[in-house]
């Protein structure tokens, strides 16, 4: 579970650099971090168990059994923290993407990390495809289109207009 864990944690961490841009505070990394340590706490718990196993030691059983309540009770703790602030995260997530999705100009930096999320995630705007009509690269190009990242990866000759909706 240690190295499931630590393989998780990791790839969070190196996903990261392709979303740091709508995760613009660093603290974004720290449930990896966490994760990560988790699975060093829970490898050396795991060594605990194991030795009072081989030695048969009550103690060592007794002090394997607390640790094991108490990361029950943190994880509870965690799931119910998690479902209560649930709303928060999004509305803060979508902020954040809104306000990258107004630099989008199909050039800078942030435009090439807008298409790459729009591609991988197979979405288009934060919401839906209307979510560009208010942003300023639509209203600068005129052509009534969003980027050719929203289109269908199935659809060829995909242009990105709006009067095709079924094409994003």
């Amino acid at each position: 579970a240690a190295a499931g864990l630590s393989y998780v944690g990791g790839y969070v961490i190196n996903t990261y650099k392709s979303y740091d841009n709508f995760l613009q505070d660093k603290y974004a990394l720290l449930p990896a971090v966490i994760i990560i340590c988790i699975a060093v706490v829970m490898f050396i718990i795991g060594l605990i168990g194991c030795c009072a196993t081989f030695r048969e030691s009550r103690v060592g059983l007794g002090l394997f059994l607390a640790i094991i309540l108490v990361i029950f009770i943190a994880e509870v703790s965690a799931f119910v923290l998690g479902f209560v602030y649930r709303e928060k995260v999004k509305t803060d997530v979508q902020g954040t993407m809104r306000s990258v999705f107004e630099k989008y100009d199909g050039k800078n930096p942030e435009s090439t990390v807008v298409d790459y999320l729009q591609e991988q995630l197979h979405c288009c705007g934060v919401k839906n495809y209307s979510d560009w009509t208010t942003t300023q690269w639509f209203n600068s190009t005129g052509n009534n289109s969003v980027p050719r990242s929203c289109c269908r990866q199935d659809v060829k000759n995909c242009t990105g207009r709006l009067d095709q909706p079924q094409e994003l």
